[in-house]
């Protein structure tokens, strides 16, 4: 449909990173490159070869930083990309996040990546157990080492990010800028993974949404398409056609009545744009006032660049406000 046409890679910037970064990430948390299979070199270089400069992995995410690490020593390329990862364990939905397993798990990825630092760290979820201070001290540590650029959170609530953040002005210290929660047209209405999941979609999240307008701190956004939800592999409130697309991540966080409403709507948008349901979701994403970026993960390369697409053409007030009407 699309053909060879010169696609816009719209950019944004990190605070403390000095280059322009691709709205979109490429996620690293499936195969092939979570599994070093050997189609995944290849695939990072199409992914590059389409501008994305971005590259969103974590210590969690099987084989992945060693496929990109590998990748990157062999291409050359470290300096041209810029490497997202996360640290953070989740053991039967207890969280722990210390100074112990940032330090531990740091290296751990310094050496699967094959670098010397790591220009966004995050941490993967809040450890309500463990102070932000140390939390502070330590990644200040580490980024005054050269280890890490810059660092923030994923599934941190805004509040909590107002706690650390206040606690790093007061003694001179770097603070957290950047956040990674669920963002989406799909509502997130049950923590799909278990472990403190945070959403910021839906009406119910207006607030959160809200700061992040005020402050503009850089979201990136996972799971903009609900785990497949809006990957428009089935219809609207066909639900045992829903059942055999999507994982059982995707039934427990998003298969609910005013999901399907969403899609159904989605559906009806994207016959009157003349694009599809999944495009019309990405659009969604990239249509909102907060400064957001979003995480990408597929092997199709049209698939890419019909995100690349949606990104460069959000959708207008109007359309955004159709898809927002719950009743």
């Amino acid at each position: 449909m699309y053909g060879d046409e010169e696609v816009t890679v719209c950019t944004g910037r990190v605070p403390g990173l000095d280059r322009p970064l691709s709205r979109l990430f490429f996620g690293t948390a499936s195969p092939p490159v979570s599994t070093c299979d050997g189609a995944a070199l290849e695939l990072l270089d199409e992914v590059l070869a389409q501008g994305i400069n971005v590259f969103d992995c974590a210590r969690s995410y099987g084989r992945a930083e060693e496929t990109l690490g590998k990748w990157m020593e062999s291409r050359r390329c470290r300096e041209r990309v810029t490497v997202l990862s996360k640290c953070g364990d989740v053991q039967k939905g207890v969280v722990r996040v210390d100074r112990q397993v940032i330090d531990e798990q740091l290296h751990r990825s310094l050496d699967a990546l094959r670098t010397d630092r790591i220009d966004i760290y995050l941490l993967h979820r809040h450890d309500p157990n463990t102070p932000v201070e140390e939390i502070i001290d330590a990644l200040n540590a580490h980024r005054e080492s050269g280890r890490v650029g810059v660092f923030g959170v994923s599934n941190w609530t805004h509040r909590d990010i107002e706690t650390a953040n206040r606690y790093a002005a007061a003694n001179g210290l770097a603070g957290f800028v950047v956040s990674s929660p669920n963002y989406g047209l799909t509502r997130q209405l049950a923590d799909p993974y278990g472990g403190g999941c945070v959403t910021i979609s839906g009406p119910e999240h207006a607030e959160a949404r809200a700061w992040y307008i005020e402050n503009q701190m850089p979201v990136v956004a996972y799971s903009s398409l609900g785990r497949g939800f809006f990957s428009g592999r089935f219809r609207a409130f066909d639900e045992d056609g829903a059942r055999r697309v999507l994982d059982v991540f995707a039934q427990k966080g998003y298969l609910y009545p005013a999901n399907m409403r969403r899609l159904r709507r989605a559906e009806q948008l994207a016959e009157q744009y003349g694009i599809s349901v999944p495009e019309i979701a990405m659009r969604y994403v990239f249509a909102s006032p907060m400064n957001v970026f979003a995480v990408v993960s597929t092997t199709s390369i049209e698939r890419m660049r019909m995100n690349l697409r949606a990104a460069a053409n959000p959708l207008p007030a109007e359309a955004v406000r159709f898809l927002e009407a719950d009743t």
